[in-house]
C-alpha cells in the first residue's frame, strides 16, 4: 500500500465498505456486523467532549468480533426495546493517512430513526474515526470510533451506529 495515495481499486473497495457497513445496520441483518471488523477489531461509540478531552469513556465499546457477536445476541434474543428501523447518510471518507499501519480516515454521518407509530427524526449524528487495514476476504476495520456530536441522546442506543 502506498504511503502517500490509494490505487482506484483501494479506494473503490473504501468506499464500498463503507457503504456495505452502513447496509447491514440499517437492514436489521446484525449478524453481518462483525464481520466488517478484523478478528481484534474495536468499536467505540464516543461523546465528542470525550473525545476531545482524550477521556476514555464510551457509551458502547466493544473489543473484537466476540464481544460484537455478543451484542448481536443481545440485540436479537435479549434486549427488549421499543423497535425502530434506523437508516444511515455516511459522507466521503477523507484520507487522513495511508501506510503499513492501514488506512486512517474519516466520514461524516447522520443516522435518522423511524419508529414504528411515528416520523423519522434525527437519532445521532457525528463523525467516524476508522483505521482500515486490508485481509484476504477484503478490507475490514481494526478500529472504528463513532464520536456523536450532541452531549444529548436517547435514553438508550440499542444498535450499533
Amino acid at each position: 500500500m502506498s504511503t502517500s495515495k490509494l490505487d482506484f481499486d483501494t479506494w473503490q473497495s473504501l468506499v464500498q465498505l463503507q457503504a456495505d457497513y452502513a447496509s447491514a445496520v440499517d437492514s436489521g441483518h446484525w449478524e453481518l456486523w462483525p464481520d466488517f471488523f478484523t478478528e481484534e477489531g474495536v468499536y467505540k461509540l464516543q461523546p465528542r467532549e470525550n473525545h476531545e478531552r482524550g477521556f476514555p469513556l464510551c457509551t458502547l465499546a466493544f473489543d473484537g468480533r466476540a464481544a460484537m457477536r455478543d451484542r448481536v445476541y443481545g440485540i436479537k434474543e435479549t434486549l427488549f426495546h421499543d423497535p425502530y428501523y434506523q437508516r444511515h447518510v455516511v459522507g466521503a471518507p477523507v484520507l487522513r493517512s495511508v501506510g503499513e499501519e492501514g488506512i486512517r480516515c474519516e466520514s461524516n454521518y447522520a443516522v435518522f430513526r423511524t419508529k414504528l407509530d411515528g416520523l423519522s427524526v434525527v437519532f445521532n449524528v457525528g463523525r467516524y474515526i476508522d483505521l482500515i487495514v486490508p485481509m484476504p476476504a477484503g478490507l475490514r476495520f481494526a478500529e472504528r470510533l463513532a464520536v456523536y456530536d450532541s452531549e444529548m441522546i436517547p435514553n438508550s442506543i440499542i444498535y450499533p451506529i
